[in-house]
């Protein structure tokens, strides 16, 4: 059921077409922004931390306003969020790209971007979706949603690769600013005509929704572990193309921003696998199981990473095994949510469990431009990393699916 009274106005195909577009736009273009790190601080004479500081902040921004954007979704309907989102987007990249001091270009990349990115990402799409997909296929949905994410990751890596080649660091900046105004007409197909927050279920309100969320012990066990999500993933993400310029040496064949390149393009191309494989295994399997495995599973791989002696074939298979991992965290947490506490405040209470994710991301992106430049090595944040994996592979297992009495009577 999709917690409504009226018919939902958007078909399943509608959902997964739009929201996928907006996803694809919104998260392939901000998985690119690692190969942007070191051209702009060497052509701007900036050290690795002020870029990383742009990223931390960006991810920080994303995570405190989430649960905002996603609360006023649910109250009013998604689509002048998404159409803001759309145009903040738009203005932080062209931002970055006219920005030639360090504090300007962050409030852009940082700021603007941060805050577009909690209008056009997972959790205003998956608010939708679980408004007009029936609760049999949401998990599913989610999943295929994500890997429409994920698609836009492995597409956009080799298109943002050849705008710097092609044109510079600031050219292609405006470039992607103009791609990321398509989100606004997706956003305009994603309207849901007889949209009434009145209409779903139930009488709650959002500080009740708010309490009872944060007195559940396996919500507070979910934002725990998603922290750690966000962490390896935004680390991996910012900093894996400088880690292997650093190691150059080894890739002198080949050399290391191809390697780089096509690593990311592997981790979005085998992210798309990953999420949907989630969505399918997460309607037929305990999720917090999965969400168990895939956690231990990232930190195994960074072990082997680390351990085995690197070439480009080590870094494609880590990137790979990363990639079918990377965001399969997704429709399984939010599936989850949903499934404890129902669709109506579905938004807003991803957004609160993502704000989780969105300090992990901080601490990863920050960190690791912050220990490197202090260490000369990102070694000790590689080992944070799995540290940190093997806890959220922990306090997953005793998480609780059941949902609470309030949504199971209804």
């Amino acid at each position: 059921m999709t917690n409504s009274l009226t018919k939902p106005s958007l078909s399943i195909r509608q959902v997964l077409i739009y929201g996928g577009l907006m996803v694809t736009l919104s998260m392939g273009i901000r998985h690119g922004f690692g190969l942007f790190n070191l051209p702009i601080t060497l052509e701007n004479g900036w050290g690795r931390e002020t870029f990383a500081l742009t990223m931390a902040l960006q991810n920080l921004i994303w995570g405190a306003f989430q649960p905002i954007t996603g609360a006023l979704a649910d109250r009013f309907g998604a689509l002048k969020i998404m159409v803001a989102g759309g145009i903040l987007y738009a203005l932080g990249l062209a931002g970055m790209a006219l920005s030639t001091d360090a504090l300007n270009f962050t409030m852009a990349g940082g700021l603007l971007i941060g805050l577009a990115q909690t209008a056009t990402t997972y959790s205003i799409v998956y608010g939708i979706l679980g408004r007009n997909v029936p609760a049999d296929k949401r998990v599913w949905a989610m999943g295929i949603a994500a890997a429409a994410g994920s698609f836009g990751q492995f597409l956009m890596i080799p298109v943002e690769q050849g705008f710097l080649s092609m044109f510079g660091a600031q050219d292609a900046l405006l470039l992607l600013a103009l791609m990321a105004s398509l989100m606004i007409p997706a956003a305009f197909m994603l309207r849901e005509k007889n949209f009434s927050h009145q209409h779903q279920l139930g009488d709650q309100t959002i500080k009740e929704a708010l309490k009872e969320a944060m007195k559940n012990p396996s919500f507070r066990l979910l934002t725990l572990g998603y922290f750690v999500c966000g962490f390896q993933v935004v680390f991996i993400a910012v900093h894996l193309a400088p880690y292997l310029k650093d190691m150059s040496t080894i890739f002198p064949a080949v050399g290391a921003p191809v390697v780089a390149t096509t690593a990311l393009a592997l981790i979005g191309l085998f992210n798309i696998f990953g999420t949907y494989s989630a969505g399918v295994l997460g309607q037929r399997f305990p999720k917090r199981y999965l969400l168990s495995a895939i956690y231990l599973g990232r930190s195994i791989a960074i072990i082997s990473f680390l351990v085995i002696p690197l070439s480009p074939l080590t870094t494609y298979i880590f990137a790979a095994i990363m990639g079918y991992l990377w965001l399969s965290t997704i429709p399984l947490t939010n599936g989850i949510v949903a499934q404890i506490f129902g669709v109506k405040y579905l938004s807003m209470l991803s957004g609160l469990v993502f704000f989780s994710h969105q300090l992990g991301s901080f601490c990863g992106a920050f960190f690791g431009g912050y220990l490197f430049d202090r260490t000369g090595s990102y070694l000790i944040v590689w080992e944070i990393a799995i540290a940190l994996g093997i806890f959220a592979f922990l306090v997953n297992l005793p998480v609780k699916e059941h949902a609470l009495a309030r949504v199971a009577n209804a």
